[in-house]
């Protein structure tokens, strides 16, 4: 049985909140292994992050992964949320880079993401499970691809224990990138991150952002359904759905799903999974 798990984001209002808990309620019936949420600063450092972690343990039973990204926070903000994942049971924290928060001027006491894994395993030990990002098709910012994977290869000596990747829609860009890490020594579980697709403009505008390539036969497909909405998520439930079951037939240690608080789009391509 091939793993599964959602990533949630903070709320921010009761419309986004009654969102989020529709969306959980759903989504538990496929028995994720866990759910994370990302980091949603609120305030100075400090997020709306731990609330919602709360929220989805008390009321939905679930297992929960924090997010925590170091960009603009000090150690010992770092070190306070460490402590209250810690006392709130949780066992796992997505760590990344993450970006600058805005009006912020400096990076804080992190630079990267390999520096905030290990300062994870100085203050906690070995008490939670870290996963950190991948890049299939590389990092938008990196200066080259062997330059990424050097990058991902210093997450993993600082203490990582496997990796969550950025969606994709080219299954040999996923499974080239771990050949490629292997071959440096790497063997982590690597998880493919799946974006299901209902909204494409929404999709493409975030794919420019993270430089996650869209192949140009989906593009096109899609443009031959034009604003029929419905047809769009068919379609996308179909694609996605396809690159997941190739995967799965690759033998990927799990599936990671965005769900984007939302759950019908999720759950259109898991019901066209042989999970």
């Amino acid at each position: 049985m091939t793993a599964i798990s959602f990533e949630f984001f903070p709320p921010k209002t009761d419309e986004q909140r009654d969102q989020l808990h529709t969306a959980a309620q759903k989504l538990k019936s496929r028995t994720p292994e866990y759910v994370s949420v990302t980091f949603g600063a609120g305030g100075s450092t400090l997020s709306y992050t731990g609330e919602t972690v709360r929220q989805l343990r008390e009321r939905h039973s679930l297992t929960v992964a924090p997010h925590l990204s170091c960009m603009g926070g000090s150690k010992a903000e770092i070190a306070e949320l460490l402590d209250v994942y810690r006392q709130q049971g949780c066992r796992r924290i997505v760590a990344l880079r993450g970006d600058l928060p805005s009006g912020m001027a400096t990076p804080g006491d992190f630079r990267y993401a390999a520096e905030l894994v290990r300062f994870i395993r100085q203050h906690s030990g070995d008490h939670f499970h870290i996963e950190v990002a991948a890049y299939p098709e590389t990092h938008p910012q990196a200066d080259d691809a062997l330059a990424d994977l050097r990058h991902f290869k210093a997450k993993v000596d600082a203490g990582a224990n496997g990796a969550i990747t950025q969606y994709f829609f080219n299954v040999d860009a996923y499974f080239r990138f771990v050949d490629d890490v292997q071959r440096l020594g790497v063997n982590v579980p690597i998880v493919p991150g799946i974006m299901p697709i209902s909204n494409f403009t929404q999709l493409r505008r975030f794919s420019e952002a993270c430089g996650a390539e869209i192949p140009r036969w989906i593009v096109k497909r899609m443009q031959a359904h034009g604003d029929d909405a419905e047809s769009v998520r068919e379609l996308g439930a179909d694609v996605v759905a396809q690159l997941c079951q190739r995967l799965i037939d690759g033998g990927v240690p799990g599936l990671h799903f965005y769900t984007l608080n939302r759950a019908k789009a999720t759950q259109a391509v898991l019901d066209r999974l042989s999970l």
